[in-house]
């Protein structure tokens, strides 16, 4: 805890609650997705259920850590707890898990009280099915991700990854610890721009994303995500068609930056692409790599892309 605080502030901690996030263990932490409070109230459910058929309300958006090695312009976090390698004490595993959902649970009890809420999908909600390990930072720091990953699965929990790729150790020993789709960010179809977007602290990111990706074919379900911004890495369609085409992923992601969150101090609304050209874009890299659009959500702003002789059976996957 001490050493923790030395890295993170008291003061930071209160504003990242503020914010919806609860601290978990010294160095993990949970925050209730918004599609989640949504799907609650029978609204409308988040692209991964759409896309491959995890429940929103029944997904827990998490990380294992708040630090990361990138200053991504386009993120919607806070940028400013930046570390090139894993400091202080490690959590176990299963006290992440256990931990992450009951401050999963304890947030939403206050769903009981609003009556537009689904009590079916709110009693659901207290049962997690899903991980989502993308919440702040950079999971793959975490130096027992590979464990988290087997526990989760243990307890027929799913999970879903997203790494940005510099920690090809971590990488290559998942594929023994598989989680249930991994994402890789890629944040530029060559050196430079993904240096200019991407920010990172270690000087050979580049080279370690390459790394990482080179095993994306050893998983059962890899995804390739494109977050586009106007203005940075909104462009050259055939870069991004040359790494796709490297690493041959399950699916790609192509995402629209959108101005939220701190996002909105580093850049303008005229930084986020129109829909029709995240199409355009999406059909010339299909053009360029045999992918074919599968599905879209217009409101999350992403686009959806598979191999041709993917057989459509994208909800169907194991834990």
């Amino acid at each position: 805890m001490e050493q923790t605080q030395q890295l993170i502030s008291e003061e930071q901690l209160r504003y990242y609650e503020k914010e919806g996030y609860r601290r978990v263990g010294k160095h993990s932490a949970v925050k209730v997705c918004e599609w989640t409070k949504k799907s609650i109230r029978g609204q409308d459910v988040c692209y991964k259920c759409q896309f491959y058929g995890i429940h929103s309300w029944q997904c827990v958006q998490m990380s294992p850590t708040f630090f990361c090695d990138h200053r991504c312009v386009f993120c919607w976090r806070d940028i400013k707890y930046v570390f090139p390698k894993w400091q202080g004490p490690i959590d176990d595993p299963k006290d992440i898990i256990d931990g992450a959902i009951k401050a999963q649970i304890d947030y939403l009890q206050g769903f009981w009280g609003n009556e537009k809420a689904v009590k079916e999908k709110l009693e659901q909600a207290e049962t997690p099915m899903h991980f989502a390990i993308s919440l702040t930072g950079e999971p793959t720091m975490y130096p027992r991700l590979h464990e988290m990953i087997d526990e989760l699965h243990k307890r027929k929990i799913s999970s879903f990854l997203v790494t940005n790729g510099t920690l090809p150790e971590m990488v290559e020993k998942l594929t023994e610890h598989q989680p249930t789709q991994i994402y890789f960010s890629v944040y530029g179809p060559d050196k430079e721009t993904y240096i200019k977007t991407a920010n990172p602290l270690p000087a050979d990111a580049w080279e370690r994303l390459h790394k990482s990706l080179s095993f994306a074919k050893k998983f059962k379900r890899s995804v390739i995500r494109l977050t586009l911004t106007k203005g940075y890495n909104f462009t050259d369609h055939a870069g991004y068609a040359r790494i796709i085409s490297f690493a041959q992923p399950t699916f790609v992601e192509l995402k629209g930056y959108m101005w939220i969150g701190h996002s909105r101090e580093r850049l303008e609304p005229k930084n986020m692409p129109y829909w029709n050209e995240l199409e355009t874009f999406a059909e010339a890299i299909c053009m360029h790599t045999g992918y074919k659009i599968v599905d879209k959500k217009e409101i999350s702003k992403v686009i959806l892309l598979a191999k041709e002789e993917f057989d459509g059976r994208i909800m169907n996957f194991d834990v």
